[in-house]
Parts: C-alpha cells; sequence; structure tokens
C-alpha cells in the first residue's frame, strides 16, 4: 500500500515528537529518579500535545505567513494574529491540556504554581524547547529529501542522456554494417549471404542482450568477435587482424557494446582508408578489476601538425563512459602511418 505524502509528514511528526518525549524521560531519570514513572506519563501526555501544534505551525501557520503576496505588509498583517494564537497555544493552552491531564487521572501534579501567570510562563518555557527541538529536526529532514530529490534528478538526467547515447550508438554501429554488406551485393559477392548471417546474430545479440545494465564480458567478446568475422568478409588477405585477449573473469560485468566503438573506428576510419599493408591490433585485458583495450591500426600518412579529430563514435564512447565511471582514461595518438586508442577503466568505481 502506498503512503501519501501527507501520511508521511504525519508519521515524521510523530517519531519526532516521540524522539522528543524520549529526550525528557531520560533528563527525568537523571535529574528526578525518585518521581520518574510519574514524570514520564506527565512528559508523554504534554509530548502529545505539542506535537499537534507544532504540527500545525511548521506545516499550516508558517507556510501561511510566509506566503508570497503583493506587499510585505500583508505577510506581517497575517502574522500577527497567528504568531499570538500560537503563543497563547503554547502557553495557556498548555496550562489547560495540563489541568485536562489532572482531572482525567493521566497527569500527577508534581508542582504547584503560584499563580496561573506562573504555570503558563513555565508551560511556555517547555514549549519553546519543542519549537526548537522541532525546527532542527524539521531543518535536518528537509535538506536530506532536498538532496536525495537533487540526487535522484541528477541519476535521472544522466540515465536519460545515457539512453539516448545508446540509442545514438547503436544504430550508428547497425548502419555502418549495412553498408559494409550493400558494399558486397552490390559487387554480387557470394559473401553476402554470410555477412547476411553474421548481421542476424548482432541483432539478436543487441535486442535480446544488451537490454540490461550489465553483461558478461564473455557475451562482450563473442559480439567483438562476430563483427570482426563480419569485416573481414569485406576485405582480402591482405588485410591483418591480430586479436588477443587476457581476462581473469569472463563472468565479469560491463555496461554492453561498451568496447564496439573503438573497434569498429578502426574498420572505419582506420583500414579502409589505407591502401598499403592495412593491418589492425585489438588488445583486451581484465585484471583484478582493471580493463585495458588497446586498438592501433593502419591509416593513410597523416599530415604533420594536425590535430586528431573525435567521430560521433569515439564522441559518445568518451560521454558515457563519464556517466558510468569515476575513474578511467580514454586517449587517441596519431603516428605517421598508424592510429591507437587505448581505453582503460576501474571497473569498481561505476556510479
Amino acid at each position: 500500500m502506498k503512503v501519501s505524502a501527507n501520511s508521511k509528514r504525519i508519521r515524521f511528526y510523530l517519531l519526532t515528537g516521540l524522539a522528543y518525549l524520549l529526550l525528557w524521560v531520560f533528563s527525568e531519570i537523571v535529574n528526578n529518579p525518585e518521581t520518574f514513572f510519574e514524570r514520564a506519563g506527565n512528559n508523554l501526555w504534554r509530548a502529545a500535545y505539542v506535537t499537534v501544534i507544532n504540527f500545525i505551525l511548521f506545516e499550516y501557520s508558517i507556510p501561511f505567513i510566509s506566503r508570497k503576496r503583493s506587499r510585505v505588509f500583508y505577510n506581517i498583517l497575517a502574522a500577527v494574529p497567528i504568531l499570538f494564537v500560537h503563543l497563547m497555544l503554547y502557553s495557556w493552552g498548555l496550562l489547560a491540556w495540563r489541568l485536562i491531564g489532572i482531572s482525567l487521572g493521566t497527569y500527577k501534579s508534581l508542582t504547584t504554581f503560584s499563580s496561573p501567570d506562573e504555570g503558563a510562563t513555565l508551560q511556555l518555557s517547555y514549549s519553546l524547547t519543542s519549537i526548537i527541538f522541532f525546527a532542527v529536526i524539521i531543518h535536518i529532514y528537509n535538506h536530506i529529501k532536498l538532496k536525495q530529490a537533487s540526487q535522484q534528478l541528477r541519476i535521472e538526467k544522466q540515465e536519460a542522456e545515457l539512453n539516448y547515447l545508446k540509442s545514438q550508438t547503436n544504430p550508428h554501429f547497425l548502419f555502418n554494417t549495412l553498408n559494409n554488406i550493400y558494399s558486397l551485393a552490390r559487387d554480387k559477392s557470394d559473401l553476402a549471404a554470410e555477412s547476411i548471417l553474421r548481421l542476424s546474430k548482432i541483432l539478436r545479440f543487441i535486442l535480446y542482450e544488451t537490454g540490461g545494465e550489465y553483461i558478461a564480458i564473455e557475451n562482450e567478446l563473442k559480439i567483438i568477435i562476430d563483427y570482426i568475422a563480419l569485416e573481414k568478409l569485406r576485405y582480402d588477405d591482405s588485410l591483418i587482424i591480430n586479436f588477443n585477449h587476457d581476462i581473469e573473469d569472463l563472468n565479469q560485468s560491463i555496461p554492453p557494446l561498451l568496447l564496439i566503438p573503438l573497434i569498429e573506428n578502426a574498420f572505419k576510419h582506420g583500414v579502409s582508408e589505407t591502401l598499403d599493408n592495412p593491418f589492425i591490433d585489438i588488445h583486451l585485458s581484465v585484471k583484478g578489476l582493471q580493463l585495458k583495450l588497446i586498438v592501433k591500426n593502419s591509416t593513410d600518412q597523416f599530415p604533420e601538425g594536425s590535430d586528431v579529430k573525435q567521430n560521433i563514435g569515439l564522441s559518445n564512447l568518451r560521454r558515457q563512459l563519464e556517466l558510468l565511471y569515476k575513474d578511467f582514461s580514454l586517449s587517441v595518438r596519431q603516428a605517421e602511418s598508424d592510429f591507437t586508442s587505448e581505453l582503460k577503466i576501474n571497473l569498481a568505481s561505476h556510479v
């Protein structure tokens, strides 16, 4: 059963009132052990009253007084009678509550007053203590709730951005693969059918295996191997691909399709634009929750002094990493005839 916001606030005030009561009960144990039980009953009677009055003060009266109005004068005009009523409730009202308790036998008269004014003053001092106590607890509670709400909003925003990046990355990955198959079909290659078969395996993986937040790195390896096999169909034996991995635990969890962009980048922006001796070297290691992926590929001669520009795949990957991990590094290096991307992730630093 879902608890409403009002019910939660009432429960909060009841718990705060209980905490205030326990504070006074502890004080009675220390200062008045001989009349502890009578005084504990008296404090229970008084705490019930001030809890209700404080609930009205902090939940209704103060919000009404501080409500935004056209002129501050109207706020002052509203505050005077409301605060006066509360002053009476905290003093004479609590004194009357004490007399009601005495008449019902639930409150023991252990103190006598020389005059009703003295009694009302003493009750007011008790009430002021409760106001301070409730105000401090409410401030702390509201601060925590505000921080939690802000944190939840931040998480939801990050999740939305991460989902958006994934929705960009997957179609980007598939479109590139379809373009490769189109090239084979246009050339009427016998490998087109095998390409479609391998693509269907990749699609099945994306549809049924990447819906969760994590997958086993063993499954990520399978999709990498299938993708490399699919890409190799486009090239002759001149393309040399070296893929090795050293993984302690194949069940280690990582976000799905996290490693594909670097490998895809090596094919699309590397060997596909290399005329002589194309190659791709891929090394993946996971040891002690430290993941390291190095992808090195051939490129055409790179103009000296030019800056390395990151495509949409690498840009999206970097942003995904920022949302997923606190400890990672992604670097790219362009040499005269090769390009190297290196990814390091502390898998234990997942946000």
